[in-house]
């Protein structure tokens, strides 16, 4: 029994080093590597873990219990309550005309009974909360229209499998498992009594939530070790799971409302900050688990069955997300990918499918048909997406034109500066210079963040900046200056590479989000670059000076200093940075000098490197 677990725990993670390093490469994000991962080490490619899929799954669930438990933890209840008519509006019409169609399919086209129809597309409307969140982030689109809109969706699904997980057991009627076949201990009651039983679970774990774990938790507080908070955590996480299973409920289903109850509680941060080192792990075992759970002898035998599922399936529920997206107003270009995240089938799919199974609503030959393709469009998903950034998104994107540009040539004007990207970084200098009489031609590529500027007076215009076309459009041949302050450094460099090459005459001054940003853009031969980090940290510095004494001027001066000598040392840590022990030597050595020349100011000694005020004449003097 050791000897197989450390063998599959082996190939687990050997084929997620493997793989997932690749799919980033890329550019097909950490999802469909470990997907194709769980396809190649699967029962039906290599065979390396697996019977069938089955013993793969139960990894599989552990990581939804897991990633659910983080998910209800990090629900913030205030947040929840804001979003509250765009979560029940956006994810009640989702749910409801993708359950409706889908209903109607199986009842007409698949021959299913009234019953075997609700269950079906109840299980089928759902998408996958573990691949769309870990998409959003990966790609920086959490708060973008199309983010915020897929979690407010997703976040009303995760809820209503409450609801429908009492449902199940009224549908089934008396066609539930005998008392013989029992899988829990309430399959021997009857349909009613299950629905009452299930409601009270939910409610126990409500109610020991708040008033067993978090006092728990105030006494575990009390032995001050960090490693007890995490014993705790997973004592959580599994003893629900547990109690759940008993009861013939998802264990995912208990952890997420677990996690919910301690969103109110002191401990969230702390629980947070123990558990997110397991979460990516986790998920990430549970995608290997989906690829390895397609059934491709299924698939082989019954392709054209299989494959028309999926593809009707992916196919209804973007039309009606798109539908959806379209009531709500979300611009096309956030719309489209807001369809495209959404369309596949998620991992409740499995709860509810097996559950189904279990009640006798849905016999074995369909529950594994429809497994099959659920975890087919979770796995194509990430292709969708890929084929969605490279083809799809660029086309409208450069295409589209807000309603409210009545005269979109008016983007010809010659202005000596292009400002790209208009988010918080960009806006602080557009307002800059606009108060300073500068004109400039401002770009930005979030739909809905152009249409809001341009109500509150800003002449923005909408498209990817990173394409040559547009520059052109831009005035970029004349310009004297493009500031490059996308919130992506990605995207800025790819926009400064297409400058530098077609537009060699022009200035570039960018944003760097940090050092590290700051050596790419060195390795670009940018001589102008502002961190984020660094001007607002040093300027809390001179306010701590202040504080504690120090006079106005000096301790400006001091700040000044620190700033221009730190920039001056990050030419030398660039060329170190690849070769560690030199990079932390060179650091150590520019520390110890900087001190030193900080040092030596303070006592009033004016040298050769005094950079406070950029008061190169005054020095020659």
């Amino acid at each position: 029994m050791e000897g197989s677990f450390l063998k599959t725990a082996l190939v687990f993670l050997a084929s997620a080093v493997a793989f997932v390093p690749i799919a980033k490469k890329l550019g097909m994000g950490s999802v469909l590597g470990y997907i194709f991962a769980g396809i190649v080490i699967g029962p039906f490619v290599l065979g390396f873990v697996g019977e069938e899929g089955q013993d793969i799954m139960h990894v599989a669930e552990f990581g939804v219990v897991m990633m659910l438990f983080l998910i209800g933890l990090e629900l913030d209840p205030r947040e929840f309550w804001k979003m509250r008519k765009t979560i029940v509006g956006l994810g009640l019409l989702q749910m409801g005309l993708s359950a409706v169609f889908l209903g109607a399919l199986g009842y007409f086209v698949l021959g299913f009974s009234h019953s075997v129809s609700l269950a079906v597309a109840l299980a089928l409307a759902m998408s996958s909360t573990a691949i769309v969140l870990q998409t959003l982030k990966e790609k920086g689109l959490s708060k973008s229209a199309s983010g915020e809109a897929s979690f407010a969706v997703l976040l009303f699904q995760d809820i209503t499998v409450i609801p429908i997980l009492a449902i199940l057991p009224l549908i089934a009627g008396s066609s539930a498992p005998a008392a013989g076949e029992s899988h829990s201990i309430l399959e021997s009651y009857p349909g009613w009594m299950q629905t009452l039983l299930v409601i009270g679970a939910v409610a126990a774990i409500v109610v020991a939530g708040k008033y067993v774990v978090v006092p728990l938790l105030r006494m575990v507080s009390k032995t001050r070790l960090r490693e007890m908070f995490t014993a705790s955590a997973l004592l959580l996480v599994v003893g629900v799971a547990y109690l759940m299973q008993l009861v013939g409920l998802s264990p995912a289903l208990g952890t997420f409302l677990a996690g919910v109850v301690l969103a109110n509680s002191e401990f969230r941060h702390e629980l947070e900050s123990d558990l997110e080192p397991f979460k990516g792990l986790l998920l990430g075992m549970f995608f290997i688990g989906v690829g390895a759970s397609v059934n491709f002898a299924l698939v082989v035998e019954k392709p054209v069955l299989v494959l028309s599922i999926v593809l009707v399936l992916m196919l209804v529920k973007a039309i009606v997300l798109f539908i959806t997206g379209r009531i709500y107003k979300i611009k096309t270009d956030q719309n489209i990918l807001f369809s495209i995240l959404l369309s596949q089938v998620g991992e409740f799919a499995f709860v509810l499918l097996t559950f189904s199974n279990q009640l006798r609503i849905l016999d074995s030959y369909w529950t594994e048909v429809l497994m099959a393709s659920t975890a087919i469009s979770m796995s194509v998903t990430p292709l969708l997406l890929v084929l969605n950034e490279k083809v799809i998104d660029p086309f409208f994107g450069t295409k589209e034109v807000p309603p409210d540009d009545k005269e979109p040539d008016e983007i010809d004007e010659q202005h000596p500066v292009i400002l790209a990207g208009f988010g918080h970084f960009g806006s602080t200098i557009g307002r800059f210079l606009r108060a300073n009489g500068v004109r400039a031609t401002i770009l930005d590529n979030d739909s809905d963040r152009v249409e809001l500027l341009r109500k509150m007076g800003f002449k923005v215009y909408y498209g990817d900046a990173t394409r040559l076309d547009l520059l052109r459009a831009a005035g970029a041949e004349n310009a004297r200056l493009l500031i490059a302050a996308i919130d992506s450094p990605e995207t800025n460099k790819e926009l400064i590479q297409t400058v530098r090459k077609h537009f060699p005459q022009m200035e570039v001054m960018a944003r760097a989000r940090n050092r590290m940003d700051a050596y790419e853009l060195i390795d670009l031969d940018v001589k102008h670059f502002y961190r984020e980090t660094l001007y607002t940290s040093v300027h809390m510095a001179i306010d701590v000076l202040r504080k504690l004494g120090y006079r106005h001027y000096t301790a400006t001066r001091k700040g000044m200093e620190f700033i221009k000598y730190d920039e001056a040392a990050l030419e030398k840590l660039a060329k170190s940075r690849h070769q560690m022990k030199e990079y932390i030597l060179t650091i150590r050595e520019q520390i110890e000098m900087q001190e030193r020349l900080l040092s030596e100011d303070l006592h009033g000694i004016l040298t050769a490197d005094d950079h406070a005020w950029d008061s190169e004449v005054m020095k020659k003097k």
